[in-house]
């Protein structure tokens, strides 16, 4: 059964070191990020990231879903330090532009 053709968004990861001292360091040890987004529309489509309570977990996907990629990730990254006031924040935004740059190589090389 070939269901690959049913999928038309991809899924990218990205991790960064969580900071010391941080409950995310002492379960997780890293920061990591799962953006699932439509390549047609460059939206981020879904969101899960490694934050220990639900409250995170859903402020965060509220935050990024819905966000174009093609528009860069500085108005996102500026979202998320406007709102999320954290030890996590930064070691959050780094996995964040790690994935975006991943998404982005690889969407380049699917152009050419």
């Amino acid at each position: 059964m070939n269901s690959e053709n049913n999928i038309s968004t991809v899924l990218v990861t990205a991790y960064a070191k969580a900071p010391q001292g941080s409950s995310m360091y002492e379960l997780y040890k890293y920061s990591g990020i799962v953006l699932e987004i439509d390549p047609s529309t460059d939206r981020v489509v879904d969101a899960e990231f490694t934050f220990i309570t639900q409250l995170a977990q859903n402020f965060f996907r509220r935050l990024i879903i819905g966000y174009d990629l093609s528009n860069g990730i500085e108005d996102l990254v500026k979202r998320i330090e406007n709102h999320y006031f954290a030890p996590s924040a930064n070691s959050v935004i780094v996995a964040l532009k790690s994935a975006y740059r991943r998404y982005m190589e690889h969407k380049q090389k699917a152009e050419k």
